[in-house]
């Protein structure tokens, strides 16, 4: 091997290592296995329901445990609150509802603001609405896409100015007991889960404790590479599953879009590889389903079908 060559396997070698041996914040931190997988919706997919209580009691009657709310939204912490009173349903965790209009890379420093609110928001109210679903699993999280890439946003620039964005709020998110989730969706950013793990390890270094993570959707990723490996790469980085399908078959045929057209347990997505990697990190935690909601009816099929995905029948 010449010298050249050396010195790059070197520099690889390095690098995967750094990532593998992980920040200090990670050193004796792996997650403890737990009992059950706990399926959880967003608050979208449920039809009907003239109050949040009455959204709640047909979304517990379909099987789940808990539903994502969505913030800066209309809603308010007494009648969430109530709605959980009344349902026993938990609140996991909150979506942040501006991060697509108000990315915390955008261009313009007074949207980038704008965005910063926003997250800002999602983490007091997230504070305020939720709850831990159990001893085992006490993790309060929003997910964040944490920045956009584009023509006209440059990737290392996308990832300098959502680090910084994310730093401002760290030590709010820290004190408040809230987890940042990052997601993988096809905005163009973290495109390898080594990457991923090295930009969380980032902010956990910022913050000085195990306050960012990941919100591994896995039918996003089946378009990009394998589920399995993601997993492997992230282990306790993982603090929450998004659940939908995907068939690479369809969006060969149809166009990238038209791979979603297909139901959880359906398509070519193979589940049991991501089992087995959940089950190498001892991921037990909250399932999130992300697919089109409906009715009752709807929503126990939705339901059904996470359980055989997620081999819990």
């Amino acid at each position: 091997m010449d010298r050249r060559r050396f010195i790059a396997s070197a520099a690889a070698l390095g690098a995967m290592s750094a990532i593998g041996a992980r920040a200090p914040v990670y050193a004796g931190m792996r997650r403890a296995r737990r009992v059950r997988y706990q399926k959880a919706l967003k608050i979208g997919m449920i039809s009907g329901g003239e109050t949040l209580a009455e959204k709640f009691a047909i979304a517990s009657k379909a099987g789940f445990a808990g539903v994502e709310l969505d913030s800066p939204s209309g809603l308010a912490a007494d009648e969430v609150i109530d709605a959980r009173n009344q349902t026993g349903m938990a609140v996991p965790g909150v979506v942040d509802s501006v991060h697509w209009a108000k990315p915390l890379n955008h261009p313009d420093e007074a949207v980038r603001e704008e965005g910063l609110a926003g997250l800002e928001r999602a983490i007091r109210d997230c504070a305020a609405w939720t709850t831990p679903a159990s001893v085992e699993d006490p993790d309060r999280t929003v997910l964040l896409v944490p920045a956009v890439v584009s023509a006209d946003m440059p990737y290392a620039d996308a990832r300098r100015l959502s680090i910084e964005g994310i730093a401002t709020v760290l030590p709010l998110a820290r004190k408040l007991g809230i987890k940042i989730a990052i997601e993988n969706v096809w905005n163009g950013f973290l495109l390898s889960p080594l990457e991923a793990a090295a930009y969380v390890d980032e902010l956990n270094d910022l913050a000085g404790a195990r306050t960012c993570g990941w919100y591994f959707d896995v039918g996003n990723i089946w378009r990009l590479g394998w589920p399995a490996h993601w997993i492997d790469a992230l282990d306790d980085r993982i603090f929450r599953l998004d659940i939908k399908g995907y068939s690479r078959t369809k969006a060969d045929k149809e166009g990238r879009w038209a791979g979603f057209g297909v139901e959880i347990d359906e398509g070519d997505l193979d589940w049991g590889a991501v089992r087995t990697a959940l089950m190498r990190i001892g991921y037990t935690g909250w399932a999130t389903a992300e697919v089109r909601g409906g009715d009752l009816t709807r929503l126990e099929d939705i339901s059904a079908r996470m359980g055989r995905v997620l081999g819990t029948g």
